[in-house]
């Protein structure tokens, strides 16, 4: 499997082969920039397809054949959004995941609380879901992460165990700070694109055609389309003899600390 460490271990046996070959016989740089860059390439690959699981396993869906997927959400609390999806959830009988930035958590307590006491499970997305948070060194990232910890535990009496990288961008300095605060990361294998999304139909029919046995999807509490469509995939779904339940309990890991 395509790894960071052993496309590293490549990278040096490449350029120790292209150096003792510059020496015997020359070699142009252009011989060099194309390594280096074959090499970016593959690094850019591992760091923004989450599944690749380029620097570290992460779990993006269950190796299973039974019929059950799970819904997860990212970006949340907000005042407009969280609460109609819970009410969506509640009025299906569903239980989801909400990966929460730490910063919205003030003034959306009692939405947290809903979660909380609905049966919902409450995962970690940093602090500020900043900008720049994938070039941070891994002391920052960390320490986020812990604020966002910080800042749950009064209003849940909860640590969360479960990490989603913001963005979804993996990185060796994000690997070492999930490895140190002691997290599970998670993935998803069906991305719905509901930020990008123009239109509700469009979206529905995306996100319903990649329904499959261990299906990890992400939604945002901030998209109006998946608000409007969440009743109708969740239906749908049942129709095709699935059973949705909360990510923890498909992949079998613990959701707290």
């Amino acid at each position: 499997m395509l790894t960071f460490k052993n496309t590293n271990i490549a990278l040096i046996v490449l350029l120790a082969l292209t150096i003792a070959a510059d020496k015997m016989h020359g070699v142009s740089w252009l011989v060099y920039v194309a390594v280096i860059l074959v090499y970016s390439l593959i690094v850019a690959y591992g760091c923004y397809f989450v599944n690749s699981n380029f620097f570290m396993p992460i779990y993006c869906s269950a190796k299973i054949t039974e019929k059950v997927i799970s819904i997860t959400f990212d970006d949340g609390p907000v005042a407009d959004g969280t609460p109609e999806l819970l009410q969506i959830l509640k009025n299906a009988n569903v239980e989801a995941a909400f990966f929460c930035i730490g910063n919205r958590i003030a003034g959306n307590e009692e939405i947290i609380k809903q979660l909380d006491t609905e049966g919902h499970i409450i995962g970690n997305h940093s602090f500020t879901h900043a900008a720049l948070f994938d070039m941070y060194p891994a002391k920052k990232m960390l320490a986020e992460m812990r604020q966002t910890d910080s800042a749950l535990y009064p209003v849940t009496g909860k640590k969360p165990r479960l990490f989603r990288p913001p963005y979804g961008v993996m990185n060796p300095n994000l690997k070492n700070a999930i490895v140190e605060g002691n997290y599970l990361p998670i993935g998803w294998n069906v991305r719905s694109y509901d930020t990008m999304s123009k239109d509700a139909d469009q979206l529905f029919n995306k996100v319903s055609a990649k329904i499959k046995p261990g299906a990890i999807f992400l939604f945002h509490d901030t998209c109006k389309n998946t608000v409007a469509i969440l009743p109708r995939f969740i239906e749908f779904a049942k129709s095709k003899g699935y059973k949705i339940i909360r990510v923890d309990k498909m992949l079998g890991l613990p959701a707290y600390a």
